[in-house]
């Protein structure tokens, strides 16, 4: 973090908190209290009323009549904002959104808890994935042309070259949408798809068009109408992603879900996992090419 932004970080926790001892702002921004001294004084000199207090709750503080009104945010305003940047940290491996999470803390003298907690699982691919979305978004920031190799869905390997523009999470997939040298154009690339990524220069951002991003993601596919006989056990995945509604109940441990699929592996994929658990009724057509799937995949046992 820039001395700058520091500052005005510590201003801003200082606006909303009667006073913040030096150990603690050391701790918040990973630096010396020796350094936090110093931008106290950088504050004063810019006539900020900082002043050190002294005792067991000592500390810097702000006069009064410096401070501003908090009526601008509530106390609930503040906990949906925590709720959302809690979630967003456990996504994400940034500095800055922590600094951000105590800064809104300090805009209430209240002890919040909210009501509302976001947990995401810690699977070591998610932790992985942290270290290549806060290189990216390094590159996003710096204009860092970057090269990688990239996977397709058929399982081809290209050589990319792309000058890296913006960071998309969709469903708990990170995709990285930039413009392709090689293709001159831009595309949307998929974070668990690339490997061997690094710096392979710098590039000036465009500015002669808004670019349209490719959003692989959410592409339209053909869609079809499929009827699955689900156990109990699973009702409740069915329900998740495609609601109540596509859920009807047959017997107490037998429902039937109507859900929309396209016809190709990756439905079959999904479907598959759900084991014994599950059984396709119609159309024919996709029950032929689930099973012509499920042959395909036992052949490599036999």
């Amino acid at each position: 973090m820039k001395k700058i932004e520091r500052l005005i970080s510590i201003v801003m926790i200082l606006l909303q908190k009667k006073s913040v001892s030096a150990s603690e702002f050391s701790r918040l921004f990973n630096v010396s209290k020796r350094t936090i001294q110093r931008d106290m004084e950088t504050l004063s000199y810019a006539r900020i009323p900082v002043y050190a207090t002294y005792g067991a709750e000592g500390g810097y503080a702000l006069m009064e009549d410096y401070k501003f009104d908090k009526r601008l945010l509530n106390n609930s305003d503040i906990e949906n904002i925590l709720v959302a940047l809690s979630g967003f940290e456990q996504l994400i491996t940034n500095q800055e959104i922590q600094t951000t999470i105590q800064k809104i803390k300090g805009m209430t003298s209240a002890d919040i808890s909210p009501k509302y907690d976001l947990s995401f699982y810690d699977w070591t691919g998610r932790r992985q994935i942290k270290e290549d979305v806060s290189f990216i978004r390094q590159a996003i920031e710096n204009n860092w042309l970057l090269k990688f190799e990239y996977v397709d869905q058929k399982g081809n390997i290209t050589y990319r070259s792309v000058e890296p523009y913006k960071l998309h999470l969709s469903e708990m997939h990170w995709y990285l949408i930039g413009f392709n040298l090689e293709r001159e154009d831009y595309r949307t690339f998929k974070l668990t798809r690339i490997t061997n990524i690094e710096k392979e220069g710098f590039f000036t951002p465009k500015t002669d068009k808004i670019f349209e991003e490719e959003k692989q993601y959410n592409k339209q596919q053909d869609l079809v109408s499929v009827q699955v006989l689900i156990d109990v056990a699973v009702r409740d995945q069915f329900i998740e992603r495609y609601g109540k509604n596509a859920v009807t109940e047959v017997t107490p441990r037998n429902y039937l879900a109507t859900i929309e699929l396209p016809e190709n592996p990756f439905s079959y994929q999904f479907l598959a996992g759900f084991g014994d658990k599950i059984k396709i009724i119609k159309p024919e057509s996709f029950i032929a090419n689930y099973k012509f799937f499920l042959e395909e995949a036992l052949k490599l046992y036999q």
